[in-house]
Parts: C-alpha cells; structure tokens; sequence
C-alpha cells in the first residue's frame, strides 16, 4: 500500500498539468469607474508615513531665493512683456556656464505659451520657479544659417505675440520689412548664428520649425527649470524692463 503511494501522487500530478497546459483566452473584461472626490478618506497609516517627506519638501518649495523689483507677467508691450525678457536674458546667461564649444551664443528665444505663471513683487520662493516652467524642458544651442534665422525673425513678426528674445537682439519691424542687428552687428544672411532655444522648441514646437535640422545641435543637459532657480539663487534682485530690443515701427 505505502509502496504504491508515489505512483499514485505521480498520475494525480499528471492530470491537474495536462489540464492546465492548454492555450488561455481572455472571456471577459470588466471595467468598473471609481470617482475620486470628497467621498474618499485618506489613509492614516499612509499620511503619517509620508508626513516627513512631505514636511521636508513643502521647507524646501518655501525657501526664497531672490526678491523681483516688479510684478512680471506675460503682458504685451509691443511684443514684449517683463517676464519674457528675464527668462530670455537669464537661459542666455545661465547657458553661456555650460555651453563649451568655440564658437559663443548670439541669442536666446523661446515661445511665450512656456510661461506658466508670473512672478509676484516681493520675495521670490523655488515653489515659484516650479510654478513658472514646471515641465522637464532642456536647454539647447543651435547654430542656424542666415536663412533660418530670417524665417525665426519671420515667425516672430507673424505671431504677434511677445516670444521671449535676448536683449543680443535688436529688431525693428516696419511695415513691410524689418531690420536686425545681432550682438549690435548688422544681420548677415550669409553668416551662421548660435540660438539657446529649449529641445521642445527645438524638435518644431509650437510650430518653430526653423529650429530642426540646424547646422549643429548641443544639448546641454540642463533643465529650463534649473537654470531659473540657479540665475535666481544667483541674483540679489530681479530686474527686467520692456528695452529696445524689439521696436515696432
């Protein structure tokens, strides 16, 4: 009896694989929507376990890092407003630290749909910094030939709407032309320039396709976001005015 006891438990063994061996179709698919809202209560247990981390970043979101002179918002003057002034000339500045090739930046431009929030008159906080570009955007350089940079000058023109630009730039747009002078040279269409731009914009967002396909292309590896929160831990005060940089005739 004992003997025949391991033939046995191998005939078992034997039917339950054989009948699980087959092939398995999917019968059916339930879904079933659960509403997130009042109803729901947060878990005690979670809450305090989280309650450290969450106290050491909301320390972290509140500490300042610099005091703005002025409200800086997306407002239109002319094709410029103070807060696209100050993001331009400062990922301008920012992206000079890491930009190593020989040839220097000319210019920074980017798109002011970007801007996600203004900054208030007053103490400057990283919640802030968050709270203006909070997406995972890279700075990029670019060198462009003369002929994408007319259609960069023309796309600004078309818009008609106050694109962040460096003050390296100075355009004077007239009624049926315009005039360009680049780090105060007069523009050469023949010439190729350097442009700090974000890989968003870069890749043809926000329809800037005379971005893609440049002369050269250096990603630096370094967030939009991250160059705002160090240009501000670096600076006392921020200041930005509506400059010459841009004049409508």
């Amino acid at each position: 009896m004992f003997q025949q006891k391991p033939y046995y438990l191998i005939f078992l063994f034997t039917v339950l694989f054989s009948c699980t061996t087959g092939t398995k179709n999917i019968g059916k698919i339930t879904a079933k929507n659960i509403a997130v809202d009042s109803t729901l209560t947060a878990s005690a247990k979670i809450e305090d376990m989280i309650a450290p981390y969450k106290k050491q970043l909301t320390g972290e979101m509140e500490s300042v890092l610099t005091y703005a002179a002025i409200n800086f918002t997306k407002e239109d003057h002319q094709m410029q407003s103070t807060l696209g002034n100050l993001l331009a000339d400062l990922c301008f500045d920012r992206a000079t630290t890491k930009y190593m090739e020989n040839t220097p930046i000319d210019f920074a431009m980017f798109n002011s749909g970007g801007l996600r929030s203004s900054i208030a008159a007053g103490n400057v906080t990283k919640e802030e910094a968050f709270k203006l570009m909070p997406f995972d955007n890279e700075l990029v350089v670019v060198q462009l030939s003369g002929a994408k940079i007319t259609e960069l000058v023309q796309y600004f023109i078309n818009s008609k709407s106050a694109h962040p630009l460096s003050k390296n730039m100075e355009l004077r747009i007239k009624e049926n032309s315009f005039d360009l002078k680049i780090k105060g040279k007069p523009f050469d269409a023949q010439k190729t320039y350097t442009v700090v731009t974000s890989d968003y914009l870069q890749e043809g967002g926000d329809n800037m396709n005379f971005f893609k396909d440049p002369v050269k292309l250096t990603k630096l590896n370094y967030k939009v976001r991250d160059a705002i929160i160090d240009y501000f831990q670096k600076v006392d005060t921020l200041k930005a005015t509506i400059d010459k940089r841009i004049i409508i005739e």
